[in-house]
């Protein structure tokens, strides 16, 4: 099932919704109508000036996420970074890029250009709001100008939330960066994730006596500072070697007019969960046990190979770093490659290869 829906594209980018956000804006949509000024609309009449105002204080409020997304989206376009699309999600937004350059003065601008952007979109509606209230106070309502307020004093807390120095915010990447400047990047990360870690737990604590919402943060501090300190380390250390120096050359296939309960015995007697699908030398496809498992036991004996094989092949060349291969695998969120040269299939990678060729160079 697709979680994201895409809405639309600013400067070439996709831009999606993800379905967490359709479900948390009726939310922030409530929580603006029952609350007071200066951080609601409560007491606006009639109701359905209400309920409009928070509607658009919602939807002006992703706007302003949107934008700072697009702030590191657009420096990151000018050092040569892809952008694959931002999609806004329960807490925000998230840009995804390709790769964060290792340059520590271009990740520091790349990080700092989204909290910048909410600073100036805050800045300038805490501006507009002091002046409609000092030169138009009594002839415009009021709740036009605590709009302005709402959104110039949240954009302003979006900003310094995000330079926290914790990774996945941006003040991670800032730490970074700036240790980047001093040691290896892998130690940089590694430093950089070992104090987003601490700070999450500190969080957490406080979560503990004041408010519950800090412990969910914290969680996601957390689990975002591990992520990028592994991610990153397996792939700097995955770049010394080719996709041929570590993939399975002797690859084992299926025909596509084999059953599936065939494939389900072989796939238990060779202890292989997924198979490129061959007819003679060509490729037609691959399989896996996943796609195994969508069929009933009764009907895999009616069921062929080639009624359920992935026919939209990911595949990377026998020169491709394995770091490429692995940012391949975990964007496209699959568990191996075939890999293809001129055409020909040559070999197969999996994910269990790279962890393999992890383990060894960590000893």
């Amino acid at each position: 099932m697709k979680t994201s829906l895409k809405i639309g594209s600013i400067m070439g980018i996709p831009v999606k919704l993800h379905i967490t956000f359709l479900l948390i804006l009726p939310v922030f949509v409530l929580v603006f109508s029952i609350n007071e000024a200066p951080l609601g609309f409560a007491g606006t009449t009639p109701l359905i000036l209400n309920y409009a105002l928070s509607l658009l204080t919602t939807i002006l409020l992703f706007t302003c996420v949107l934008l700072h997304e697009f702030g590191h989206s657009y420096i990151a376009k000018r050092y040569g970074v892809e952008i694959k699309d931002i999609t806004l999600l329960l807490f925000g937004g998230v840009s995804s890029m390709e790769e964060i350059p290792r340059v520590p003065s271009q990740e520091l601008r790349i990080a700092f250009a989204g909290p910048f952007v909410s600073f100036v979109i805050g800045l300038a509606l805490l501006g507009m709001n002091f002046f409609t209230a000092s030169v138009f106070s009594g002839y415009a309502d009021t709740s036009v100008y605590l709009m302005f307020y709402i959104l110039g004093s949240i954009n302003i807390v979006l900003g310094l939330f995000n330079l926290l120095p914790a990774f996945p915010m941006d003040g991670g990447r800032l730490l970074r960066a700036w240790y980047a400047k001093r040691m290896s990047y892998i130690k940089a990360t590694h430093y950089a994730a070992s104090f987003g870690k601490m700070f999450a737990f500190l969080m957490g604590l406080l979560g503990l006596f004041y408010n519950p919402w800090l412990i969910l943060i914290a969680f996601f501090i957390y689990i975002g500072a591990s992520e990028e300190d592994k991610s990153t380390t397996i792939s700097i250390l995955l770049e010394k070697y080719e996709v041929r120096d570590i993939m399975t050359e002797n690859v084992l296939s299926v025909p596509p007019e084999i059953t599936v309960e065939e494939l389900a015995k072989l796939m238990f007697e060779n202890k292989h969960l997924g198979y490129p699908v061959m007819q003679g030398n060509s490729l037609k496809g691959v399989v896996t046990f996943t796609d195994i498992r969508n069929i009933l036991p009764n009907d895999r004996f009616a069921t062929l190979v080639s009624d359920i094989m992935t026919r939209d092949i990911i595949s990377v060349a026998p020169g491709d770093t394995a770091s490429d291969a692995f940012k391949v695998m975990t964007l496209n969120n699959i568990g191996r490659l075939l890999v293809v040269s001129d055409g020909e299939l040559v070999g197969i990678l999996s994910r269990s290869d790279l962890m393999r060729t992890m383990m060894l160079l960590n000893e």
